[in-house]
């Protein structure tokens, strides 16, 4: 299929002229002889491509520019023009011309100015089909009333330039609801850096956020980029920030309020136009009384508060991650989609998921690589998300309900209880004293009685 181009002058020799020579060069061409025509073809013929004369009775070419670019931002406009001034290039460009040729039109120059504008064009396209691919695949799985209350307000906060602060437990996908605002804000052509808060050592932090220049550090032989720098114009996701150190947060109170910031070892003010997208599994407001986070950045981060709804509160959403997370194993394998059946799935979905979608992601990934089985069913899945021996009870609940002795099944519930809340939080003991409500030395002690590791 040729690309179709509409030509559009009030003068009947241009039109003749280049009709025939780009019907020639292979074009299929469309001709109107004002603004008006032309915009009545657009809306019915959809043309790849529009050669408009800027200078013509009626509706003139800025005015027709306009008009096109307002339903049909897409298609690429090439202005002619017979006494062009740099003025008038400026304002065609602004409304989103291609390029503007002056009269005596050379053909030479308009077969390049259109090839251009069409491989232009094609480029656009190419990167709005991977931008929609990519948006699928971050996309977030789930028609509970949690999660469509979570779309909700990702596609209200999106748009905007906010500040956002996710909060949720570990392995809710905080990263990912933080992926799809970037995808659906108006920064998405520009980059999107994570900074991982609790990963990064408090003596490089400085030089990771802000970089620093050549000899600044004993082993600094080049210049490097900072975080912030690399995120500029884009967004930059400062994940699990409850880690991060008072002293770091001082450091980067600044570029928050100012925008600006110096490498390590430079003198230079540099300035940056980012939005910050934070996330925490911490109470932040309990971390601000214990003197652990800074009040004034809380503050500042905390524009648009989104909670990501843990597994346990959205149940419902579990076959259908099940079915997903089985695709993408089969995508990434090549191999057969394995499903599951209906008992395992209840199984699965009366669970507590302390490890929430990243545990189930998981469990998949290893029911699909260890299961030869096309149908996996409730006797394949392991311990603790296995049937039990008292009518289908899950390992747990048949030690508390088959044992006779009260003290007994106190000590199990409290072993698993705890169990649960160290993976929670990731075997951190601290953590998991103080969301327990215990001292941190009263729960070292339990553990030991308890013998969890």
């Amino acid at each position: 299929m040729f690309p179709s181009i509409l030509i559009v002058d009030d003068e009947p020799s241009i039109l003749q002229s280049l009709s025939g020579l780009l019907s020639d060069e292979g074009f299929e061409v469309l001709t109107a002889a004002n603004g008006y025509e032309a915009l009545k073809i657009v809306d019915t013929e959809f043309p790849d491509l529009v050669l408009l004369d800027i200078w013509m009775p009626g509706i003139d070419g800025i005015e027709t520019l306009k008009e096109i670019k307002k339903d049909n931002p897409y298609i690429q406009v090439i202005i002619i023009s017979g006494h062009g001034t740099i003025e008038t290039a400026v304002k065609a460009t602004k409304l989103g011309a291609f390029d503007l040729i002056e009269k005596p039109l050379s053909i030479d120059k308009i077969i390049v100015a259109i090839n251009n504008a069409l491989h232009f064009r094609r480029l656009e396209e190419e990167n709005r089909y991977l931008r929609k691919k990519t948006l699928e695949k971050h996309s977030i799985t789930g028609n509970s009333p949690p999660i469509a209350a979570l779309k909700k307000q990702i596609a209200i906060a999106a748009p905007t330039d906010a500040w956002i602060l996710i909060t949720g437990e570990n392995g809710t996908g905080k990263e990912l609801v933080a992926r799809t605002i970037h995808q659906l804000s108006s920064r998405v052509d520009y980059p999107l850096v994570t900074v991982h808060c609790a990963a990064i050592p408090e003596e490089l932090i400085e030089s990771e956020l802000f970089g620093q220049e050549k000899g600044a550090l004993t082993d600094a032989t080049t210049k490097k980029i900072g975080k912030f720098e690399l995120a500029n114009n884009g967004t930059i996701f400062l994940d699990e920030i409850g880690d991060m150190s008072l002293k770091t947060q001082s450091k980067i109170l600044r570029v928050l309020q100012e925008n600006q910031l110096q490498r390590v070892g430079g003198s230079r003010t540099l300035t940056v136009n980012v939005r910050v997208i934070a996330s925490s599994n911490k109470d932040l407001e309990k971390e601000i009384e214990k003197g652990d986070f800074r009040e004034d950045i809380y503050y500042r981060l905390n524009v648009i508060p989104i909670e990501v709804p843990c597994l346990r509160d959205r149940r419902e959403d579990i076959p259908l991650l099940v079915e997903t997370f089985f695709a993408e194993c089969a995508k990434q394998d090549g191999s057969e989609k394995k499903r599951m059946n209906r008992k395992a799935v209840d199984r699965l979905c009366n669970y507590s998921w302390p490890g929430n979608v990243r545990e189930l992601k998981n469990l998949i990934e290893r029911l699909d690589i260890m299961v030869e089985k096309d149908v996996i069913d409730e006797f394949d899945l392991p311990a603790p998300y296995n049937p039990g021996p008292a009518g289908g009870m899950a390992p747990v609940e048949s030690e508390l309900f088959l044992n006779l002795c009260l003290k007994d099944a106190k000590k199990a519930f409290e072993r698993e209880f705890i169990k649960r809340k160290l993976l929670q939080h990731n075997n951190n003991i601290s953590d998991t004293a103080e969301a327990i409500g215990v001292e941190r030395a009263y729960l070292d002690k339990r553990l030991k009685s308890l013998k969890v590791s």
